[in-house]
Parts: C-alpha cells; sequence; structure tokens
C-alpha cells in the first residue's frame, strides 16, 4: 500500500514528468499497465466476474487496467498460411486481433481468462493464442496471470487447462507466470460469487507491484 502524503518534490528528476512513475510517501512507485483478455462468451459469466474482482484490486493498487472481452470482438482462425512471417508479421486477415495483438506487445501485464470446456481452454482462447503467431516474438518480459473457472471442484483437475495457456508462455521470451486463480465449482452463471475465489481474484489483483 501507498500514503496519499504529498510527495517530495525533486527538483529537475526526469521521473516526475513521467506518466508510469509517481513518488508516494518518498518511495517509487510503479504504474503496470494490465491488459485482461476474457475469453468467456457469456458476458458476466463466472470467469468474467473474476476479471472484473481482479481489475478492482489492481485499479486499487493505481495501475492502468484495460479488459477485453475476446468474443465480442471479430478474430478469425489462423489460417496457417504463414504470410505474416514473410511480411513483417502482418496478417491477411483484417479484423481486430491486429490491434489486440498490438496492446498484448505494450502490456505489462496480461491475464487471461477462460471457462473450462472438456478439461481445456475453450475455442475463444485457443484461437486468441493462435493468432499471436503473427508477431508472438514481440511479447516479451510480460507477467501473466491465469484465470480458469468451471463446475468440477477439484483445482487438480484444472492443471490440464493451465498447461494450455503455459504452452503458450514457453514460448515467449521472458514470460513470467506469477499466479493461478482457481474458480472451481461454479457450475451456473453467477455461481462464483458466494465461493472463495472471488476474494483470491480481488487479493490478487491489488497485490500487483
Amino acid at each position: 500500500m501507498y500514503s496519499a502524503e504529498e510527495p517530495e518534490y525533486i527538483p529537475d528528476c526526469p521521473l516526475f514528468a513521467s506518466g508510469s512513475i509517481v513518488v508516494l510517501s518518498k518511495e517509487f512507485f510503479v504504474m503496470k499497465t494490465i491488459l485482461v483478455l476474457s475469453c468467456s462468451p457469456r458476458k458476466k459469466g463466472n470467469s468474467d466476474i473474476l476479471c472484473d474482482q481482479f481489475i478492482k484490486g489492481a485499479e486499487e493498487s493505481g495501475h492502468k487496467v484495460e479488459k477485453i472481452r475476446i468474443p465480442e470482438k471479430k478474430i478469425g482462425v489462423c489460417l496457417g498460411c504463414e504470410q505474416c512471417q514473410e511480411n513483417g508479421g502482418i496478417c491477411r486477415q483484417k479484423d481486430d486481433m491486429t490491434e489486440i495483438l498490438e496492446k498484448m506487445i505494450q502490456a505489462d501485464v496480461i491475464v487471461m481468462a477462460s471457462p473450462v470446456y472438456f478439461y481445456t481452454i475453450n475455442a475463444q482462447a485457443k484461437t486468441l493464442i493462435d493468432r499471436t503467431f503473427a508477431r508472438y516474438t514481440a511479447i516479451r518480459d510480460t507477467s501473466f496471470y491465469f484465470i480458469v473457472t468451471a463446475a468440477d471442484s477439484e483445482e487438480s483437475m484444472m492443471e490440464r487447462t493451465v498447461e494450455c495457456f503455459r504452452g503458450f508462455l514457453h514460448c515467449l521470451q521472458g514470460a513470467v507466470e506469477k499466479g493461478v486463480i482457481y474458480g472451481v465449482g461454479a457450475w451456473k452463471k453467477g455461481d462464483i460469487k458466494s465461493l472463495a475465489s472471488m476474494v483470491h481474484a480481488y487479493e490478487m489483483g491489488k497485490s500487483i507491484e
């Protein structure tokens, strides 16, 4: 936590001109750019709700957060043509993925959230990952958090799903997994609201430094 005390002014310090660094209580607070990618087709579904809890905590800690609901964007499946590898990372498909990928590249922190379908990530999450192929090597030194929700109440049964996200990170330079939120035991839309994962998501977002 930081206090609301008046910061000590440091003459000619370039940090005071930066939009990403604020001096509070004589300590440096670094504001992170956080991108939350919610892949649930159900708006205000269980994983989407946990995204909002994570965001609440992160914003209370002073970070800049943007949430993108992937199912509401136009993102075609990867065609495997490799044309993007021959023309500087430009995909032949003209859809929303170009803008989303640029935001992924610029983010300090990325949160990837998916409901668990047949013990793996859903189609929207996989399509998102596949379409990063055009410029995935530019996603570097990024911190990642994962959110998964399922009717199954055993966290151990979620590992297959989480491994899909980890496989993506394995392909990225300097990527670091910082945490996983397991929203288990949530079947119907909104079931997650009574579960401990609501608190876990909020606290994990708030803990970002």
